[in-house]
């Protein structure tokens, strides 16, 4: 299925996908021989991977994906990367674009053990890059639109499938794509007047319900307008955070949530139905465009915070349950990384903070401050690129730490 369509994908995967990989593979950690290669020496000991091998030293992710992992890795061929435009991997080589090389091989690995047998049952997939690879079956198996040519090759710390082209995320932000698409104009005039285009382009990650121009059409006569006034910037901009919450949420992790904070504060409703689901009374037309910080999914009604959800319970429930599960993905990261990073082995360590660190940042009834947010944003996108593993380990367990305090 390709990005944006509904009806709905099938598991929230960066928090299941280790337990429905071990489901689909039974006792897979015991079946690994211990003196099995990690997903590094296995690619480096393979034929046809060399320019893999080189960009992975390039982004310096030798070191995590030498870690403990378990990784799914997309590995995709020499002959693949030289599909590329001419100019491309040399350009991306090059020290000064690293942040771009390491968004395209992050944007590769999944976390968990996902044999083919489990690939197979999948729609899509959430990388460790944030953005989500679509799966499709129909014509033997692709992701994105890559074929995978050979599956289950088995490494000590996840699994490898080979595949014919490079999977590329998507490098636009929210405010780009939506600018791209053609489909927005009022919303993003709106987003200009109340001066939130810096936030729709931001680090992020944050998930936008946007309003077609008919939906915004479908208010009053006059509406717009007196919006859009210099004197009503205050509330214009209330109406739009009422669009927001924080976080990458996909659909299929929107489907497990009765409602969500917005970034405006009150709660929009979510609510399944046979064709798709409502958010509040819209419905959702389109769901889960990429953006590189962030997703979209399109509504054909306008949000408006008087319509939020009555009552707090839904809400506070839905965040009291998640600020609970979010220290104990926390607080177990630290209980595993500890003894790891006293036994020397520092990067392995780090891969676990980072896991866990990345598990917390997609779940949108987790609250936080705006610059909390923005700094563990910051701390994720930098670590994976620190080449010294303790400082590296450091970096996330000062970043946990201090989660841990506000939330």
């Amino acid at each position: 299925m390709s990005k944006g369509k509904v009806p709905y994908f099938l598991v929230a995967l960066v928090m299941a996908m280790p337990s429905l990989a071990l489901a689909q593979q039974s006792s897979s950690s015991d079946s690994v021989p211990s003196d099995q290669k990690n997903i590094v020496e296995t690619a480096v000991a393979a034929e046809g991977f060399s320019t893999l091998v080189a960009a992975v030293k390039a982004a310096g992710l030798v070191d995590t994906l030498s870690g403990a992992g378990p990784f799914t890795v997309f590995a995709p061929t020499d002959e693949a990367f030289a599909k590329l435009p001419e100019g491309t991997l040399e350009t991306l080589l090059k020290p000064e674009n690293k942040d771009q090389l390491v968004s395209i091989l992050t944007y590769h690995v999944v976390s968990g053990r996902v044999p083919a047998s489990a690939v197979v049952g999948l729609k899509g997939a959430q990388t460790v890059n944030g953005q989500r690879l679509d799966i499709a079956t129909t014509d033997g198996v692709k992701v994105d639109n890559s074929n995978v040519v050979k599956t289950d090759i088995e490494c000590s710390n996840g699994i490898i499938h080979v595949i014919d082209s490079v999977l590329l995320p998507e490098t636009r932000t929210i405010g780009e794509v939506a600018t791209a698409s053609g489909s927005f104009g009022t919303l993003l005039a709106a987003a200009d007047a109340a001066g939130l285009i810096p936030t729709l382009n931001s680090d992020g990650p944050l998930t936008v319900f946007a309003p077609t121009e008919e939906a915004f059409s479908a208010l009053p006569r006059g509406t717009v307008a007196s919006l859009l006034q210099p004197a009503n910037k205050s509330k214009l901009a209330e109406i739009l955070k009422y669009h927001v919450v924080a976080g990458r949420v996909y659909s299929e992790d929107a489907l497990g949530l009765s409602s969500a904070p917005s970034v405006a504060g009150p709660a929009i409703a979510i609510t399944p139905t046979d064709g798709g689901a409502n958010i509040n009374t819209a419905r959702l037309l389109q769901t889960d465009i990429d953006a590189s910080n962030g997703v979209i999914h399109v509504i054909d009604r306008v949000l408006l915070p008087t319509d939020a959800p009555s009552g707090t319970a839904a809400s506070s429930k839905v965040s009291t349950d998640q600020r609970s599960e979010a220290i104990a993905i926390l607080r177990d990261a630290v209980r595993q990384g500890v003894p790891v990073f006293n036994s020397g082995h520092h990067g392995q360590c780090a891969d676990i903070y980072m896991q866990a660190l990345q598990s917390v940042s997609s779940m949108p009834g987790v609250a936080m401050s705006d610059s909390l947010r923005e700094k563990m944003s910051r701390t994720l996108k930098v670590c994976p690129q620190m080449s010294n593993t303790t400082s590296r380990a450091w970096a996330l367990r000062n970043q946990i730490d201090e989660l841990m305090q506000e939330i």
